[in-house]
């Protein structure tokens, strides 16, 4: 999963990321209409593993690492309540692969690398404490290769029924680990997750350790992962890659001296619903204080706007393009079809929602 983009800066001609936008479009499928469920990042994680919508925690990052209160249920599998890490009552597709006997690890760029802030296996903050890894760390002799681990972008930390598991420290562990695992098909997991750091998602630029950050370091760190994945012997067996952005870039930008206006669209696809714990009238307005500025955010709407996503196997075509509209909730069903699971998680059973189908498996038998 990678971070903060729109389609258009992506995936257009004068992309910063050719690899990605070019190289690699070339050999699978461009999902053209593929769509965030919210800002900011913490929400829309949660929504690809879990089908749960947004908390006015969720949607702002979680700065403080706070329980989920949770106070009644809503249709569609929605947890009512606010916070942040949901109790065990709430599943997540890690719990459907190991009750159906299938394996899952999530690979965590950097995480641990300063062992105050995080383990390295599973790592996130004390419940109920302020979240110290939302800044990235630069390199320092204490830590030298810094520490750009964000247990934002790592959804499995938000879930009891994960994290109070002794399993957490095997599933959840260092991205170095991927490179390992990948030697063979038996100790390649059914389902991997990876997050990059908060440099080569694209989230910072420029980056803490001088790095520039945004789609430049995207399409550095693809360049070295993406073929590393597509020449094990699991990809090849009948593997599938999903490269996509957890919500659309930062909206229009508008400065005057110490004050900062930015305006999101928050568009939306697929019949996405609100869910049941914001209760928002929008557009939505919201002042804060941050580095010496005045920031007004305006959120128009609830979605996570249009970001595109990437396809790769053997089963797709090179150079397919899909128009179908799909976002998070449908990438979550699509999983879970392929992993012959039909209980669908939260949103993913949102009626009508549509699961990736032969506009993208073009080469399916």
């Amino acid at each position: 999963m990678l971070e903060n983009k729109d389609f258009s800066s992506t995936f257009g001609p004068d992309s910063q990321a050719p690899y990605l936008s070019k190289t690699l479009r070339s050999k699978g499928a461009l999902l053209t209409q593929y769509y965030g469920t919210g800002h900011d990042s913490t929400d829309n994680y949660i929504s690809v593993i879990s089908g749960q919508a947004s908390t006015p925690q969720t949607l702002d990052d979680c700065n403080t690492y706070a329980d989920f209160h949770q106070t009644g249920a809503a249709p569609d599998g929605q947890a009512v309540g606010q916070g942040c890490v949901y109790p065990s009552s709430v599943k997540t597709l890690a719990n459907q692969l190991a009750a159906a006997g299938l394996t899952w690890k999530g690979y965590m760029q950097d995480m641990g690398n300063d062992p105050a802030r995080e383990t390295a296996t599973c790592g996130h903050p004390p419940l109920n404490a302020p979240d110290l890894t939302q800044v990235a760390e630069a390199p320092s002799p204490a830590i030298p290769l810094g520490d750009k681990y964000a247990t934002r972008h790592d959804p499995f930390m938000y879930f009891h029924s994960i994290i109070d598991s002794p399993a957490c420290n095997t599933n959840v562990v260092k991205l170095r680990e991927l490179k390992t695992d990948l030697h063979s098909i038996p100790t390649t997991p059914n389902f991997s997750f990876i997050t990059p750091n908060l440099c080569n998602d694209g989230h910072n630029s420029p980056c803490s350790d001088g790095r520039p950050g945004g789609l430049k370091s995207i399409n550095t760190f693809l360049a070295k992962w993406v073929p590393i994945i597509m020449n094990s012997p699991a990809y090849r067996k009948d593997g599938l890659i999903v490269i996509t952005f957890d919500e659309g870039g930062d909206g229009k930008i508008e400065r005057s001296g110490k004050k900062v206006a930015i305006t999101v669209d928050g568009k939306y696809c697929c019949h996405e619903q609100e869910g049941p714990n914001l209760g928002r009238e929008y557009p939505y307005l919201v002042t804060f204080h941050q580095h010496g500025y005045i920031i007004t955010k305006k959120t128009l709407s609830y979605g996570g706007d249009r970001t595109g996503a990437l396809l790769l196997s053997k089963y797709i075509r090179p150079a397919t393009v899909s128009n179908v509209p799909y976002n998070h909730y449908s990438l979550l069903k699509s999983l879970e079809q392929i992993f012959g699971i039909h209980h669908y998680l939260g949103y993913a059973g949102q009626k009508g929602l549509a699961a990736f189908g032969s506009d993208v498996y073009t080469n399916y038998p």
